[in-house]
């Protein structure tokens, strides 16, 4: 390719590609324009969104700002902690991923790390502490098409019943394979992505992920955010699936429960599953004594 060719494709790419934020949510940009020594600051106020760092140069100082609230409609309240978790994308290269807290630097995602399979990394913050992403370019010899993106969710006071397979999040997450107690059990009915009456079909061990995964029937859809089960067959049943720890030791069994969880990077998240008469008769007892956070449709 002739030298001003070369020229006019690399102005070209730099006018095209050059750094922007699409929205509040999510970010895209190119490095093209970035000096190897600059840090450029970006602010995003969602729950969710993404970001796409495109021929990684210098570095990106990225702030994470949510209007975040808990508790059921009505009763909104301050969470008293703040958990983020960001999955790299299948593609991911010339970056590296730091989280920033009171000016100290702790590796969060390699590139060696992220190049093997998509990771998920999570943390957490107290609202008055100062956090950051920090994504430093990694040096290398070619000029190929790497891109660094990684999509993120915020929640709050998500340490309560979660379900993720934390890794690196520093907080007690001993007790997330224990069976919820009462007020869990009618918080979670209250406020999860999804509350699923149904049997467990069967449940599979995926040993790489340290993952189970509940294959589950449907014979009520009380709530979910997306369409995570859906009707199949010529009965039109609903099935679905649902993720919870390897550790837990999930094995299927007979009866009836409600489901409740998360929603985890378009997957659904397990936090809560007593056999459906059980919850029948913890709602009960606390509607009668008018301490039912939120009214449920009962058979």
């Amino acid at each position: 390719m002739p030298l001003a060719l070369k020229l006019f494709c690399l102005v070209f790419l730099d006018t095209a590609l050059g750094s922007y934020s699409e929205d509040q949510c999510s970010w895209r940009g190119s490095g093209l324009s970035q000096e190897s020594s600059s840090v450029e600051q970006i602010s995003l106020h969602c729950a969710e969104g993404s970001l796409e760092w495109l021929y990684p140069a210098g570095a990106l100082r990225l702030s994470l700002f949510p209007r975040l609230s808990t508790g059921p409609v009505g009763k909104e309240k301050t969470p008293r902690r703040i958990t983020a978790c960001i999955k790299s994308s299948s593609s991911f290269r010339g970056a590296q991923i730091y989280l920033e807290r009171d000016g100290v630097l702790e590796l969060l995602l390699s590139e060696a790390d992220a190049a093997l399979q998509p990771k998920v990394r999570c943390f957490s913050w107290l609202p008055k502490e100062k956090v950051a992403l920090f994504l430093q370019s990694t040096l290398h010899q070619d000029i190929s098409r790497r891109i660094a993106a990684f999509r993120y969710e915020l929640r709050g006071d998500w340490n309560s019943r979660f379900s993720w397979p934390l890794g690196n999040l520093s907080m007690e997450d001993a007790g997330t394979c224990r069976p919820c107690n009462n007020s869990e059990i009618l918080m979670a009915v209250c406020t999860s992505d999804f509350v699923i009456r149904g049997n467990i079909r069967t449940v599979s061990n995926d040993v790489d992920l340290q993952e189970s995964i509940i294959y589950v029937s449907a014979t009520r859809i009380h709530r979910q955010k997306f369409a995570l089960f859906q009707p199949v067959g010529k009965y039109g049943k609903s099935v679905g699936s649902i993720r919870t720890l390897l550790r837990c030791g999930v094995k299927p069994g007979p009866g009836s429960f409600l489901f409740t969880g998360w929603l985890h990077f378009g997957e659904a998240w397990l936090s809560c599953a007593p056999r459906y008469k059980d919850f029948c008769q913890i709602y009960e007892e606390a509607r009668q004594a008018h301490e039912n956070p939120c009214e449920v449709s009962l058979d």
